[in-house]
C-alpha cells in the first residue's frame, strides 16, 4: 500500500474512532440523563453518528476503516467512566451530560479540522467530512443552548 493511501486511511480511521467514541458517549449520556427530552436528544445524536460511520465507510470501501461493531477507543472508555463519576456527584445529571457532550464535540471538531487540512484526502471524502463537521458544529451549539437553559 502506498504511503499516501496509508496516511489517508490512518487519518480517516481516527475520525471513525472519534465517531465510535461519540456513539458510546451519547449512549452513556442517555443512560445517565433523567429527563426524557435530554435522553431523546442523545439518542438522536447516536443515530446521527451511526450515519456518519456509514457515509465514511461507503465513500472509501477500499480502505479498512474498522468493522461493523462499534467499539470505541481506550481513551473514549476512560472518558465514559468519567461521565459516570460526574453524573454520580452532580446535582443536575442532565447538565453534566450536556457539558460532556460539548467537550466531546469540541474534540471531534479538532479531529475533523486535522483531517480536512491534509492535502491528499479525496474530494468526495472531503465533502462528507465538511458536512459532518457542520452537523457537529450545529449540535455543539444546540448542546450549549440546552445547557444554558438548565
Amino acid at each position: 500500500m502506498n504511503a499516501d493511501v496509508k496516511s489517508i486511511e490512518q487519518s480517516l480511521q481516527e475520525v471513525v474512532d472519534k465517531n465510535e467514541d461519540a456513539i458510546k458517549g451519547f449512549e452513556k449520556a442517555a443512560e445517565n440523563s433523567k429527563e426524557t427530552s435530554t435522553k431523546s436528544y442523545f439518542l438522536g445524536r447516536i443515530e446521527n453518528r451511526k450515519q456518519f460511520l456509514k457515509q465514511l465507510k461507503n465513500a472509501v470501501p477500499e480502505l479498512k476503516l474498522g468493522n461493523e461493531k462499534i467499539e470505541g477507543t481506550t481513551s473514549g472508555a476512560a472518558h465514559r467512566s468519567w461521565m459516570d463519576v460526574k453524573a454520580f456527584f452532580s446535582g443536575d445529571k442532565d447538565e453534566a451530560m450536556l457539558e460532556e457532550a460539548v467537550r466531546g464535540d469540541k474534540s471531534a471538531l479538532k479531529e475533523y479540522d486535522k483531517v480536512l487540512a491534509e492535502a491528499m484526502v479525496p474530494a468526495r471524502v472531503r465533502e462528507i467530512l465538511r458536512e459532518q463537521k457542520s452537523t457537529i458544529q450545529n449540535d455543539l451549539e444546540t448542546s450549549d443552548i440546552l445547557e444554558d437553559f438548565r
